[in-house]
């Protein structure tokens, strides 16, 4: 008889190791805490249309997602786009992203440009990040390009997205990112992303029926409770509402913030490295608008009116019918304006749209939507990759990971994907013994 796995989170990287797990001829269950499948990358209706609640793209190099997709018979529907990117600094929006804006942009010095510019190049080039894990990404952007390139482009963002974590961030990390961006492009002049047709609810979709095809099960609106746990090995789930699904292998996907309280009694040697992980909330609002915003995809904002540090027209990735724009806010989920009402970060959206383009008027707003996470995004600080566990805990049969995992690379679904199919052979493994 197959052996039995329980996954917990139907996000991208549980619904990638339920999928490989039922390819593999192990028995599936997954069990998720939401009323759909996706995690971050589910969708909802916004006045009848299916979008996601977090933006997501696709860059060249997402080689795991290609190849899911390719397995699911989807491959069509990855779309590539060539796309741009602003900056709002200081009241106006330059283009950026390509050697003639940065040549051409008033803030800085000629010295200041050219150190920047051979940081960026170079970062797309470097393959090792040992080093960069011990050195903060705010020291790193200052000692190439210089404390002036730093304050104009990068300050703001920073304090921005991480508050009082903005000086711990591993370089690191942030090197990932521009490396990543970097590298999705056609030519030097030309940023190339990708977006699934029909959105991520496509690959949801696809990943769910196969899923269920192989005769796995997919749990919603059934949070985990207890991580059930006997004589050194995994035992088995318990859900909120008390009912025990039993099992050999358990692979848990959720944001480690939730983990200690799955595995109430555990040694503290166990529990301490997740509880260890800081993160970031995210409010995040969707607006439909009758007109764009700007030509461009992302438009990173240096500007000490706006409490956010960027904005994302995902219609000029994805064609939909009206300009549809997000806004995020990140905060620690301690913070008072996180509970602030929906309404105050709307107006603040908006305050920030239309200091990008003052044409945008009230009237140009169809609808708006706030979604909210308290786990969004890992503070990936110096030193962290000595910080993440390995996702084989000590109990025999307990995989534990989350997106942090993959360090250095960021959120991503292609990189959840990999993790998950490498977690699976791991139990597969132990399957066959």
């Amino acid at each position: 008889m197959a052996k039995r796995l329980i996954v917990i989170g139907a996000g991208p990287m549980g619904l990638a190791a339920a999928y490989y797990a039922a390819k593999r001829g192990l028995e599936v269950e997954v069990i998720e805490a939401d009323d759909r499948p996706g995690g971050m990358a589910a969708h909802f209706d916004f006045e009848g249309l299916s979008i996601e609640r977090f933006y997501h793209f696709c860059c060249l190099s997402d080689a795991d997602t290609l190849a899911l997709m390719g397995e699911l018979g989807i491959a069509d529907k990855m779309k590539w786009v060539a796309t741009s990117m602003g900056y709002f600094v200081d009241g106006q929006l330059y283009k950026w992203g390509e050697p003639f804006s940065l040549l051409f942009f008033p803030k800085l010095d000629l010295i200041s440009k050219i150190r920047y510019g051979l940081q960026m190049f170079t970062a797309t080039k470097r393959s090792d990040w040992r080093k960069l894990d011990g050195i903060a990404a705010t020291q790193w952007f200052k000692d190439w390009a210089g404390a002036r390139a730093y304050d104009v482009l990068w300050r703001r963002l920073m304090e921005l997205k991480f508050h009082d974590y903005a000086d711990r961030v591993s370089a690191a990390w942030m090197w990932q990112r521009i490396k990543r961006l970097g590298n999705s492009r056609a030519s030097l002049f030309e940023e190339r992303l990708g977006y699934i047709d029909g959105g991520s609810a496509a690959l949801i979709e696809a990943l769910v029926t196969a899923i269920t095809a192989m005769g796995g099960k997919i749990h919603l609106s059934s949070p985990a409770r207890r991580i059930l746990i006997a004589e050194g090995r995994v035992r088995g789930v318990e859900t909120r509402e008390g009912r025990q699904i039993m099992a050999d292998e358990v692979i848990s996907t959720i944001p480690t913030p939730y983990v200690p309280a799955l595995l109430e009694g555990a040694e503290n040697d166990l529990l301490a490295p997740y509880r260890r992980i800081e993160n970031i909330g995210c409010v995040c609002v969707v607006l439909k608008l009758k007109r764009s915003v700007s030509s461009h995809f992302w438009v990173n904002i240096s500007d000490k009116r706006v409490a956010v540090p960027g904005l994302v027209e995902f219609s000029n990735l994805r064609p939909l019918p009206h300009a549809i724009v997000y806004v995020p806010f990140y905060m620690p989920p301690s913070h008072p304006k996180f509970g602030r009402a929906d309404e105050d970060f709307i107006a603040d959206s908006l305050l920030a749209i239309r200091l990008v383009n003052p044409d945008i008027g009230a009237d140009d707003l169809i609808g708006a939507h706030v979604g909210r996470l308290r786990h969004a995004q890992p503070v990936c600080e110096t030193g962290f990759a000595a910080l993440i566990p390995p996702a084989q805990t000590s109990i025999k049969g307990l995989q534990i990971a989350d997106t942090c995992f993959y360090y250095p690379e960021d959120r991503g679904v292609s990189e959840s994907i990999k993790f998950a199919k490498g977690m699976v052979e791991r139990a597969a493994l132990r399957a066959q013994a």
